[in-house]
């Protein structure tokens, strides 16, 4: 018998909407209420302003390490920009703009890169999880939130985000398969950022495209330029739309670039040159967006730089706030809120047994 060429559903596309110079593409522009884009830009400029607050504070020693996100606001940002306030978002560790704009506040961030507990606090009003430090283990909660939405008959979906990193792990590829079997309404969004900490996307993974890691799921796949808001909003709101309509999972790989170091522990330096983090400097997502708005008269130099100040003050505000509540100490108890419903017998042991040493502790300094 001869060979026979298997006909797949889906092939890989690439998008991109604006070019590194900001130069648009009016067939592919999408039509974006005026508030949305004005919301975005505030939060890709609250990212990138507080990013740059968050190292100086760390480089004074007033907060611990942290992964900072300059370079892929607009990958994270304009794909978390199209949920609903019931749908859930569960981030990786380099989420931090799409945290804010989902209404975390800078003081839990602050508290968190402080080595405080109350920073890991969830509320319960927001559906988002807490950050997720091993790589891709927070792909099965993903999907498993999605599985629970759809034997619930709800139209709300999940958007969960990784690096290309992650792609190498196994939970993504358990993630993904149980995500196709169940067609699950859940959205990964890979922000394939070039490295993961000192080794390259190119070394990872021989694939042309992360992107076509979904072929094997059989679920749509699409590959965007992640320095461009328009074209990741656009995929974004094209998943999330197949997902309410019960159509289950897609992947969108992001590429965009990690400007900054892996964390604020690593030196890019040693492995990775200068002159291609200046090449990406170049397909700055901030600037190109911003000059996307000016051409567009929604935004004017003035008015960046007015907003700008304007964000500046509310940094600072947030900085005293959490310094405050950290002078203070925090305290030791709150460790035991926020993950359980109900703590097991042997944490409420532990409870118990903290909660003596306390009040012995406090007893001998009183006396």
């Amino acid at each position: 018998m001869p060979k026979k060429k298997v006909n797949l559903p889906y092939n890989v596309e690439y998008l991109s909407v604006l070019d590194e110079k900001g130069k648009l593409d009016e067939k592919l522009e999408p039509d974006i209420p005026k508030e949305t884009l004005l919301n975005l830009h505030r939060s890709m400029l609250l990212g990138r302003r507080f990013d740059e607050r968050l190292l100086s504070l760390q480089r004074q020693g007033r907060i611990g390490t942290f992964a900072p996100v300059t370079g892929q606001e607009a990958a994270q940002l304009g794909a978390v920009v199209v949920l609903r306030p019931t749908d859930w978002f569960v981030p990786s560790f380099r989420e931090t703009a799409a945290e804010l704009l989902r209404g975390r506040t800078m003081e839990s961030v602050i508290l968190a890169f402080g080595g405080f507990s109350e920073g890991a606090r969830s509320e319960k009003k927001l559906n988002n999880l807490p950050v997720s430090i091993p790589v891709a283990s927070q792909i099965p909660h993903a999907v498993g939130i999605a599985w629970a939405i759809k034997y619930r008959q709800k139209d709300d979906v999940v958007m969960t985000f990784l690096g290309d990193g992650g792609t190498s792990e196994g939970d993504f590829h358990e993630g993904m398969n149980l995500a196709s079997v169940y067609q699950t309404p859940v959205i990964f969004v890979c922000q394939n950022n070039q490295w993961a900490i000192s080794f390259p996307r190119l070394k990872q993974t021989h694939s042309k495209t992360l992107a076509q890691k979904s072929l094997a799921y059989d679920m749509p796949g699409i590959q965007v330029d992640g320095n461009d808001v328009l074209a990741v909003y656009v995929a974004a709101h094209e998943a999330v739309q197949r997902a309410r309509a019960g159509n289950g999972p897609t992947l969108i790989e992001c590429v965009t670039y990690r400007m900054m170091m892996h964390t604020t522990a690593d030196d890019p330096k040693r492995y990775r040159t200068e002159q291609e983090v200046e090449v990406w400097r170049k397909r700055d997502p901030l600037s190109r967006f911003q000059k996307y708005l000016i051409d567009k008269g929604l935004l004017s130099n003035d008015q960046i730089e007015s907003l700008g100040e304007e964000i500046k003050t509310e940094i600072q505000a947030a900085v005293d706030h959490a310094e405050d509540q950290m002078k203070g100490g925090g305290d030791p108890l709150d460790m035991f809120e926020h993950t359980y419903a109900e703590l097991s017998p042997n944490l409420i042991d532990q409870q118990e047994e903290l909660k003596k040493e306390i009040v012995a502790m406090k007893e001998k300094n009183h006396g």
